[in-house]
Formats: structure tokens, sequence, C-alpha cells
């Protein structure tokens, strides 16, 4: 007596092998596809930490020193905020990474920027010096 299921009856022109790995293939296709549907979470932690980042990069001196990169930050701020009202997680997880990135940029690139000018006064300071130190040997 051959026992016969469900999809032996509908492809019995099919090898056994074949008749047992469309079904399972149909599993694994169904659970990628719950699993594609699945809703990312909202970046609640990672969007937390952008706004910290951007607040703690615009200071006056950073919004001085290096007003575009502190600009970049808070537009893609700006866009994760926007892409989390339109419930698209994903993205604004990404924007809000970025977001934070740029932000510690702004703040280095303005450190950099207050450095430069520190070396230069005191080079300038330096050559002052030596010029007054230079005037009173000669005399």
């Amino acid at each position: 007596m051959t026992m016969h299921t469900a999809h032996t009856r509908l492809a019995p022109s099919l090898p056994a092998t074949a008749r047992t790995t469309w079904p399972l293939l149909a599993l694994a296709l169904a659970a990628m596809l719950l699993g594609a549907c699945a809703s990312t979470p909202p970046p609640v932690e990672k969007m937390a930490v952008a706004e910290a980042a951007v607040e703690r990069a615009s200071s006056a001196g950073t919004r001085e020193n290096a007003p575009a990169e502190l600009q970049i930050a808070i537009g893609k701020l700006t866009r994760a905020r926007q892409a989390v009202a339109n419930k698209d997680y994903e993205h604004a997880g990404h924007l809000a990474e970025q977001a934070e990135l740029d932000a510690h940029v702004a703040e280095a690139h303005a450190q950099s920027v207050r450095s430069q000018r520190s070396a230069t006064e005191s080079q300038n300071a330096a050559r002052v010096l030596q010029e007054e130190i230079n005037r009173k040997i000669v005399r």
C-alpha cells in the first residue's frame, strides 16, 4: 500500500528528492518573507546619542571655527528626525549614526583651527620677542 501525501499527488512526475525539497523551499521562503516584514524598532538610543553629540558640538567655538561641518551634522540629525516621523526607522538609525560622527568631526575640526591659531600666535610672539632681543643687542 502506497501512502500519498498532498505534495506527491500534486507532483507525481518529480523525483522523490524534489518532492521533499519543494516544501522545505516554500517554508524557507515564507520564513524569509516574514522576517522581511518584521519592523525595525525605533532607534531611540541612536537618536539620543546623536542629539547629545550635536548639542555638545553646537558650541560658539564650533559654530565659529567649523560651521560647515556642524551644519552637516545638524542637517543629518534633522533628516533622522524626519525619518523617525515617517516610521523609516532603519534609515533614521543610519542618519543618527552619521549625525553623531559628523558632530565629532565638527568638534575636532574646530579644535584643530583653535590649535593652529594658538600656534600661530605663539610663533608671532616668539618672533616679536626675538626682534626685541636683537635690537637691544645691537645697541
